[in-house]
Formats: structure tokens, C-alpha cells, sequence
């Protein structure tokens, strides 16, 4: 979720209904997307209805779960005035508990709530990002250029590890490379100007 800081850096509030609204159409459609694998997996011979008879529920249930997750992360946000992973926590909880209901045990509800929640807050409170928190003020090109300077290594150590030859020439390669050729076969290789312009 964009943080709706606007750049003055006060909090504007969102429209918690239509973010509801529209959480549940998402949800619900993967919902529905879950029934249908669900029966087409199915043992029996079922129609093409039975996603809808038989899983109904699961559809329900993601659509619920996800508007209420959406709506209560939203209003959350707009009564603190603030955009931060308290806001998902407590979203995630209400979401979480009410996948819960579907098992009928109040310690489960609790449950999936704590989960749902620790997940959702730890998740938006390192970035929202599996990689990590990122920086909102530093520059993209300018943190890929700080990376590439601190970790550049010098010529010598890159050649030491990976060797000279196929393509890599450094100076001197050329002298270096006719006194190998010397010591172990006992060559002595000119060097050979293949412009035919040369004097």
C-alpha cells in the first residue's frame, strides 16, 4: 500500500469503503479461483455449479476476510492519522480472526488473528519487501553506485583470482606470456604485427 503522506508530509485519509469494495471483489475472485481448483479436484463427478454450491464458503470467506483486512487497515490509518505496520497489524488480525470463525473454536480465531497479525506487521514494518527495509530518500542509481564503490576491488586482486589470458590482457601480458611460453617449451616467440600497413 502507497503511503498516502502527501509531499507537505501530513497525512491524508482514504476512502476506507472503496478500498473495501474493492478488496472485495479481489479477494473474493481469488476466493472463487481456490473453489474451482477445489472442485475440479474433486473425486465424484460434480458440474461446473458445485464451485458455487459446494464452495461457496471458501469464496465467502476470502471475500470477507480480505474487505475486512483492507477496510480495518484503512480505517486503522485514518483514525491514527499515521501509515505504519501498527496499521497492518491490526488489519491482519481482524482478517486473520475471521478465517478463523470458519473452524468454529474461539482459541483458533485468537490464533489465526496473533498469526495473521505478527505476519502482516513484521512483513510491512521491514519495507514490505522480502529483500528489506529500503531507504524512501536515497536514489536508486545513487545507492547502486555507493554499492559498486564499496565493493570494488582492485585490478590486481580480480586477476590474481581469475588468472590472465582468454581475452584478459593487462599490461605486460604480452612479455609475461612469451617467457612462459620460453621456460616450458623452449620457444622463442617474435612478436608479430598482423597490419600489413606496418613498417
Amino acid at each position: 500500500m502507497t503511503p498516502p503522506t502527501g509531499d507537505d508530509g501530513h497525512y491524508h485519509p482514504k476512502d476506507a469503503i472503496h478500498v473495501g469494495l474493492r478488496a472485495t471483489a479481489v479477494y473474493g475472485s481469488i476466493g472463487l479461483l481456490f473453489a474451482a481448483v477445489r472442485n475440479s479436484l474433486a473425486k465424484k463427478h460434480v458440474g461446473p455449479w458445485a464451485t458455487f454450491t459446494k464452495g461457496g464458503g471458501i469464496i465467502a470467506t476470502f471475500a470477507i476476510a480480505g474487505s475486512a483486512y483492507e477496510f480495518t487497515t484503512v480505517s486503522s490509518a485514518n483514525l491514527r492519522e499515521k501509515d505504519d505496520y501498527v496499521n497492518h497489524g491490526v488489519g491482519g488480525f481482524v482478517g486473520g480472526a475471521l478465517l478463523g470463525i470458519r473452524t468454529g473454536s474461539i482459541a483458533r480465531v485468537l490464533g489465526f488473528g496473533t498469526l495473521t497479525a505478527v505476519l502482516l506487521a513484521a512483513y510491512e514494518f521491514t519495507g514490505a519487501s522480502i529483500k528489506g527495509n529500503k531507504d524512501q530518500q536515497v536514489d536508486e542509481y545513487e545507492r547502486k553506485e555507493l554499492l559498486r564503490v564499496r565493493r570494488r576491488k582492485p585490478i590486481e586482486e580480480t586477476l590474481a583470482i581469475i588468472g590472465e589470458g582468454r581475452g584478459i590482457e593487462p599490461p605486460g601480458y604480452e612479455e609475461r606470456r612469451r617467457a612462459r611460453l620460453k621456460e616450458k617449451y623452449g620457444v622463442d616467440i617474435k612478436p608479430v604485427c598482423a597490419d600489413p600497413n606496418a613498417a
